[in-house]
């Protein structure tokens, strides 16, 4: 059952995926503790040092390894900051794929919570039944949630 709490976090990764360079990869995560503190935060984009402009961007097949997954942008923030996100909550506009699935797990997550009206592409269904099957295997606690219209 979802709270107005988990509507606000879901709600604030929703805004925070709008600063996400890539329209078609418009994610926001959210990380918060047991205590209902951010811990932090993240949005899909481009390593550091990639420029708009950068040539390597045009090829869309070359484009994707070089995009930073807003779960392991808000991973490697806390790491940054010495922040430990070991039991927490991660708000995500979309379930996580398989690569952010094991940064996830790797970082000690207890529970993965996003919105069902963000339909994922149809070219990655495949990767979020993996990335899913990953997380149970793990024991965290996955939360599809319907946000308010």
């Amino acid at each position: 059952m979802s709270d107005k709490w988990d509507i606000r976090f879901l709600e604030l990764a929703e805004h925070i995926a709008r600063w996400s360079k890539d329209p078609s990869t418009k994610v926001g995560c959210v990380v918060v503790g047991e205590d209902r503190e951010i811990r932090s935060t993240g949005f899909n984009g481009f390593p550091r040092g990639i420029e708009d402009n950068d040539g390597r961007l045009n090829d869309r097949e070359k484009k994707y390894p070089l995009i930073c997954h807003a779960e392991e942008n808000a991973i490697m923030h806390a790491a940054r900051i010495g922040v430990s996100l070991k039991g927490s909550t991660a708000f995500v506009t979309w379930p996580p794929c398989s690569r952010c699935a094991r940064s996830l797990i790797q970082a000690g997550i207890r529970e993965v919570v996003y919105s069902t009206k963000n339909k994922p592409p149809q070219r990655w269904e495949e990767d979020f039944k993996i990335s899913t099957d990953m997380l149970l295997e793990a024991g965290i606690n996955i939360r599809p949630i319907d946000l308010p219209e």
